[in-house]
């Protein structure tokens, strides 16, 4: 019987400040040993986003014991593992410098491989740390910094479909929280209190909803809630209203733009029994998670979303994804450096910028 490897991982691309110890179980999923994150909203709250600086500060103090609490957790000892993975991209250079540098120290000094992964490719294989998934599937990537369609054909295959043009959907929501006063993290918040608004009440523009394929645009939806935040006048149910008519006009992008993915999916692939999967830390939203299985029922393909805690930036993902490229000897060189873009389609157009057409 084959070893099942073990690995920690280490997270510091942006403001959490996370390790993990993994191993492979017998059914192809993984025993998570322990998945300890140190969040650091309470620091950038006052700023309303995040401060790369304070955030890199934070990092320092916290990774050694957040390291040391993960090994302590899991109760396995350095030098029992069988590699160090840690995120080497994309992210913001001064956070992910940090663990990036403590991991290749700790393989370095352990004698053990080291892998650097991309944190796309973290959250793309993160259901897998739960449920067997077969490739190829479609995933829809939907976080702070990216919104992405893509086939996973394997482990460091990727074709992507679509993409933003312009703000990340994690972006769209944090400004909208912000234009509203709803607080930070944006995403919660604007979730939590469009519960509380009618989703009918505004009517917002679908950017590039007819045409253009599956990339997506939410840069004039954001303006459309800058004009319309200015007609609230301290009104909690407008400012609730409006929330809940972002919210909805992003599902009905995130519907239409699905559906033409899938289909994308389906010619290229030739594949019928399809499995979308929605990760990132957008994947956790209730209603687009509501939204998205309404639209498998009616196409007929299976949805599988990340359990909440490995939707966030985490190290459980990291480790599995070393493990993953672990297994077909993606293995680096200690002076492997960090990236702040690292797309998973080397291939695909960069699709920001004026002049762009579609």
């Amino acid at each position: 019987m084959p070893k099942k490897l073990t690995f920690l991982g280490i997270e510091t691309s942006c403001d959490e400040t996370a390790a993990a110890v993994i191993r492979e179980n017998d059914n192809g999923t993984a025993d998570i040993l322990s998945n300890i994150v140190s969040s650091q909203i309470e620091e950038h709250k006052k700023f309303g986003g995040v401060v790369p600086e304070l955030a890199a500060r934070a990092h320092l103090e916290n990774i050694e014991y957040i390291i040391e609490t993960a090994l302590k957790e899991s109760k396995i000892a350095i030098e029992d593992m069988d590699g160090v993975a840690a995120t080497a991209g994309p992210g913001l250079i001064v956070c992910l410098t940090v663990g990036l540098n403590i991991g290749k120290s700790i393989a370095a000094f352990s004698n053990k491989p080291f892998v650097g992964v991309n944190h796309l490719e973290g959250h793309a294989l993160s259901p897998g740390l739960q449920e067997k998934i077969e490739f190829p599937y479609l995933l829809l990537l939907i976080s702070g910094g990216h919104t992405q369609f893509l086939i996973v054909k394997d482990v460091n295959e990727y074709e992507q479909l679509g993409t933003t043009i312009d703000d990340a959907l994690g972006e769209a929501f944090d400004k909208t929280a912000k234009m509203l006063g709803l607080g930070y993290p944006g995403g919660p918040s604007v979730e939590k209190f469009a519960k509380l608004g009618n989703k009918d009440s505004v009517k917002l523009p679908e950017p590039i909803i007819n045409r253009a394929g599956c990339n997506l645009s939410f840069a004039g939806l954001k303006t459309a809630v800058l004009r319309e935040s200015k007609k609230i006048n301290g009104e909690d149910e407008l400012k609730y209203n409006l929330a809940a008519s972002f919210q909805n006009t992003i599902n009905k992008i995130l519907y239409k733009k699905t559906k033409v993915a899938v289909d994308m999916f389906k010619e290229k692939t030739k594949k019928e029994n399809l499995q979308l999967i929605v990760a990132g830390g957008v994947a956790a939203n209730e209603s687009i998670r509501n939204n998205l299985s309404n639209l498998s029922k009616e196409m007929n393909f299976k949805t599988i979303y990340p359990d909440l805690k490995f939707c966030g930036d985490n190290a459980a993902m990291i480790a599995w994804a070393g493990i993953q490229r672990y297994k077909k000897d993606l293995i680096d060189n200690i002076d492997v450096s960090a990236k702040s873009r690292w797309p998973l389609d080397d291939d695909a157009p960069y699709m920001k910028g004026p002049g762009l057409k579609l």
